[in-house]
């Protein structure tokens, strides 16, 4: 039931992981999430994320950042970087319907493109009525829409 999605982006790591960043671009670019709410990108903040259903209906909402790991190389070679966000609105604190996203950038030594992953964990007695199916949609729009934006920027 966990909605996921997964592309290769032809762009370094480290510019995809600034697009990712930046949210006050989005809406140049995101056409699940155009607008966030963030003071600051940082583990315990909150973020507001506004949703654009592929119907036109719009959501609203409320996380906490739980992880925030800049890109770093493992000994392999291999590098990373990892957001992820968990759902913090009435649902949520009442046991009701519980989620974490996690979005991961990974790029080995060897490979000529960064895989983008993305996965929301649900969970609860009501998750089964957040729509899982469209927040799958959501995820792919979202990473397609990201290889897009950082492939132009790279090739600029």
């Amino acid at each position: 039931m966990d909605p996921s999605a997964e592309i290769e982006i032809d762009a370094p790591l480290e510019l995809i992981w600034q697009v990712m960043l930046d949210t006050g671009a989005y809406g140049d670019w995101n056409s699940f999430v155009p607008r966030v709410e963030l003071t600051q990108a940082q583990v315990g903040e909150p973020i507001v994320l506004h949703a654009m259903w592929a119907d036109g209906s719009q959501s609203r909402s409320v996380e906490q950042i739980t992880a925030l790991e800049a890109p770093a190389s493992d000994g392999d070679g291999t590098t990373t970087a990892v957001m992820s966000y968990r759902y913090r609105g009435a649902p949520a604190r009442l046991g009701l319907v519980r989620s974490t996203r996690h979005q991961r950038l990974t790029r080995r030594a060897d490979a000529p493109v960064t895989t983008y992953s993305t996965v929301l964990h649900l969970s609860g007695p009501l998750a089964r009525f957040a729509g899982p199916g469209r927040i799958a949609d959501g995820l792919r729009r979202h990473a397609a829409d990201l290889k897009r934006r950082a492939e132009a920027l790279a090739r600029q």
